[in-house]
């Protein structure tokens, strides 16, 4: 039986600036980060003690990558300071925090144009 999401892949173009952003503009801990071949690295990110990580992999190493987008859904317990802080730290959002049925949601992008969700 399936426990837990291991990993979710994101591809970028520039690995050390989207180490950047992910470390310094959303907070997250670089969890691993390993040589795997000519500038490029295993790369691993992911919040404080989460289970879940993102990889940070570089396009140049996926054939086919320009067309593979990331579907990666945050949860967080206060939507809107998350928002904010977020916002602060120089974050693209897509628009302001809409409220669901399901909850409250807000997209948002990182330096290379891949959309994620945030969600409370």
């Amino acid at each position: 039986m399936i426990q837990k999401i291991a990993t979710v892949a994101v591809y970028v173009e520039d690995q050390q600036k989207a180490k950047t952003f992910w470390s310094e503009k959303i907070g997250f801990e670089v969890v691993a980060n390993h040589p795997m071949g000519p500038n490029s690295f295993w790369l691993e990110v992911a919040p404080k003690g989460a289970d879940s990580h993102l990889v940070i992999y570089p396009k140049t190493m996926i054939k086919g990558s320009e067309n593979m987008k990331a579907s990666i859904v945050f949860q967080c317990d206060d939507i809107i300071s998350t928002y904010e802080k977020l916002k602060a730290n120089g974050v693209e959002f897509l628009g302001e925090p809409q409220k669901m049925q399901w909850g409250t949601f807000v997209q948002f992008k990182d330096e290379d144009g891949n959309e994620f969700l945030l969600k409370q």
